[in-house]
């Protein structure tokens, strides 16, 4: 790999990171406005809030960080099935080291935001748009730009 492409991966490490940050705000948020404004369960709050998020997240990563023109419902698929594997089981470590062994859930809680960070960043680089990075209206007007 040249300069140029890890000065570009570099970039898109830290865009990916940045919109991740924002919806950590909005789950945080919602999660909060459904429990406490609107009274609802934890565990419906916490589900909608991360639905919220993850969509927030898939869109702006999409649209910015990797710049795909790849098919939208296959790609929000292959996310779909990332979560579905990461929510229960970042929820049993949830329940394990903060119910069970008595750490501090914030610890543990940042610990699991941590832990999806990397591998929602490696799963969505490397599995999710693989073939589609720097494919889109953007990235194109980009190489246009350079090759002026």
């Amino acid at each position: 790999m040249d300069k140029s492409e890890k000065k570009k991966e570099l970039i898109r490490s830290l865009k990916f990171l940045l919109f991740s940050i924002s919806a950590g705000l909005i789950q945080m948020g919602s999660f909060a406005l459904f429990k406490e404004l609107l009274g609802w369960t934890n565990w419906l709050s916490y589900l909608l809030a991360l639905v919220l998020s993850v969509l927030w997240n898939f869109t702006l990563n999409r649209k910015f960080t990797f710049k795909s023109a790849n098919n939208v419902p296959i790609a929000m698929l292959k996310v779909a099935c990332y979560y579905l594997v990461f929510t229960p089981l970042s929820t049993m470590l949830e329940r394990l080291l903060a119910d069970t062994l008595g750490w501090n859930g914030y610890l543990v809680t940042a610990i699991n935001m941590i832990l999806n960070f990397v591998t929602e960043f490696l799963y969505q680089r490397f599995f999710v748009f693989r073939d589609s990075i720097d494919t889109n209206d953007i990235a194109q007007r980009e190489k246009e730009k350079e090759n002026r």
